[in-house]
């Protein structure tokens, strides 16, 4: 044991590997405890750097971007084929925004990834802050309870994460159903040497008691120690607990009436889900420093282990277009997702989301909206060209089908690899955008015999399996169409579709006008007849009135399909109250 000690100084693999022995109890002394130079070649180790250490267990087969190293990692899961995941929920004092909508929605995209693709079982757990200075100030402006504001706002952004067809997590946890917990966990890490209680009955986090394993997203270390706030011992020591203060909510404890600090009630409940190990935390990249930075300080001096956390995951922000700043509640810049699903569908702001990475920052414009739209309307042409084909309801030009099996089998091999390389969305969405224009310049009007409905068959049950998985329904053409039951819109439209199509095809059936007269006369080409002529034209007339109303009909040559398409919002009556 002490030449492992030694070896620590030169070899920091044997460091790690001894870590990794230490946690999983492998390394003990007779009564089945640390012993003291364990616990020095555990101090060493973590004290030296705060290298990150690489689980040991189930490779996922997944590279992805970890904060805490800043660089591409395996993703090795400590249990085989599940992944223990936890992230920040939202403060509810006030609705959910688009900034919030990007970073639950470009999550729930890597939780499908990583579930539905790769086979990995995702136990999620979301915290609900629903104790906090900002409720505190909300519900005395509003004068009501707190506990009353933040269930309203809660239950807001529960229906805003199902109108966004974000999955909901394995269990919602709130604060405040939590706080004897939260005591016993400030308890804990007082008893361990790493928090401090002032006369005023707060507690602080002790910063320097950890030494350099503090700043791992944020190296910041070397602040000033100097304090304006006489009852800390270090300008970075942050509160685990706060006194009370008159007309606050305040819970019982050990150094008075007071409530939660931030930091600590993620450390809590994530611990007594997940316990001393966490596969995955994630959240917006404005929460690395000071909240995850503290969230790691506490769960490692709490459990005494050298890592809490093995990958942090951090979404980029999501900007109004020209602008630099985040959009935010405290900037009074955003939109919130009510809003903004009067305009368009949550299928729209998902495909927006999956054409940039996760990681990057994204400009919100009509511009940026309007391309994900374009993207979408590419899928349901391809999606609709497919059926009039399989169908047959749409003569086209011969195929290539080998060509097409191997372009498909391609896209499938670009895709997998593009979902492995940290979740690339918009490598994996171009690589298959570019089967499905293939497929549309494939499928046009023209006289044709042969057919190849097995392949077309193919490539549409993979695009809409995978745009599926990823939280897309192609299906889904009823988005926006509420009011009435699915089936009998369906039901109706298909009736008058099938009376257009039969008034048309009689409209268009060849007319053999009687031959002209006298020598050399061109022989005559079917037409259409002329007192035919006005059913075209109210046939044509009834396909432009149904447009509007969300029916989108495309003639095909003498056949003709139908689609429902997200009918606009109505504008609000200015009279209306």
């Amino acid at each position: 044991m002490v030449n492992a000690v030694l070896e620590i100084y030169t070899h920091r693999s044997t460091c790690n590997a001894l870590l990794y022995n230490l946690i999983n109890g492998s390394i003990r002394d007779g009564r089945g405890c640390t012993t003291s130079v364990q616990q020095e070649v555990l101090s060493t180790c973590t004290h030296a750097g705060g290298s990150w250490i690489r689980p040991v267990g189930f490779d996922t087969g997944v590279k992805t971007y970890n904060s805490l190293t800043r660089r591409k990692e395996p993703l090795i899961l400590t249990r085989d084929r599940v992944a223990t995941w936890y992230s920040c929920g939202p403060t509810v004092y006030d609705h959910a925004h688009l900034g919030h909508a990007c970073s639950y929605v470009r999550f729930d995209i890597l939780q499908r990834i990583l579930s539905r693709v790769f086979g990995v079982s995702v136990v999620h757990a979301l915290v609900i802050t629903d104790i906090d200075d900002k409720i505190i100030k909300r519900s005395q402006e509003e004068n009501m309870s707190p506990t009353i504001l933040a269930r309203i706002y809660e239950e807001e952004f529960k229906k805003d994460m199902l109108s966004l067809k974000v999955l909901p997590p394995t269990v919602y946890l709130r604060v405040t159903e939590n706080v004897p917990q939260i005591v016993a966990f400030i308890e804990r890490i007082v008893a361990n040497g790493h928090a401090y209680p002032t006369q005023k009955g707060d507690v602080y986090f002790d910063i320097r008691s950890i030494g350099q394993r503090y700043g791992k997203f944020s190296g910041s270390v070397s602040l000033p120690s100097e304090s304006a706030d006489s009852d800390k011992r270090d300008s970075r020591d942050f509160a685990l607990w706060k006194a009370a203060k008159p007309g606050e909510p305040s819970w019982d404890s050990p150094w008075g009436g007071g409530r939660p600090g931030w930091h600590i009630e993620c450390s809590t409940i994530a611990s007594s889900v997940f316990g001393s190990q966490l596969d995955i935390h994630s959240g917006g990249v404005d929460l690395a420093f000071p909240h995850h930075e503290n969230e790691v300080a506490q769960s490692e001096a709490y459990h005494r282990c050298p890592q809490w956390g093995n990958y942090f995951l951090h979404s980029g922000h999501l900007h109004l277009k020209g602008s630099a700043e985040k959009m935010s509640k405290s900037l009074k810049n955003f939109i919130t997702i009510k809003e903004f699903l009067r305009s368009y569908s949550a299928h729209e702001f998902r495909m927006f989301c999956l054409l940039t990475k996760y990681r990057s920052a994204i400009d919100f414009s009509e511009g940026s909206m309007l391309a994900a739209r374009s993207q979408l309307g590419a899928l349901v042409t391809f999606d609709q060209g497919a059926q009039a084909y399989l169908r047959g309801q749409l003569p086209c030009p011969p195929l290539d089908p080998d060509r097409l099996w191997d372009k498909l089998a391609e896209v499938k091999g670009q895709v997998l690899d593009a979902l492995a390389d940290d979740f690339d969305t918009p490598r994996a969405v171009h690589a298959v955008m570019d089967l499905v224009s293939h497929g549309n310049r494939q499928l046009q009007p023209a006289d044709g015999a042969a057919r190849s409905p097995a392949v077309v068959g193919a490539v549409l049950a993979y695009v809409r399996e995978l745009f599926g998985l990823l939280g897309v329904d192609l299906l889904d053409r009823q988005e926006g169409l509420s009011g009435s039951s699915p089936v009998v819109v369906d039901t109706v439209v298909e009736q008058l579709c099938q009376f257009r199509s039969r008034v048309r095809s009689f409209a268009l059936a060849p007319w053999e006008a009687p031959p002209p007269q006298g020598p050399g006369s061109a022989s005559a080409r079917p037409r259409t007849r002329p007192d035919r002529l006005p059913l075209l034209e109210a046939c044509d007339a009834l396909r432009k009135d149904l447009a509007p109303a969300g029916v989108l009909i495309k003639d095909r040559g003498a056949t003709s399909t139908w689609e429902l398409t997200r009918r606009a919002a109505p504008e609000k009556d200015q009279d209306q109250d």
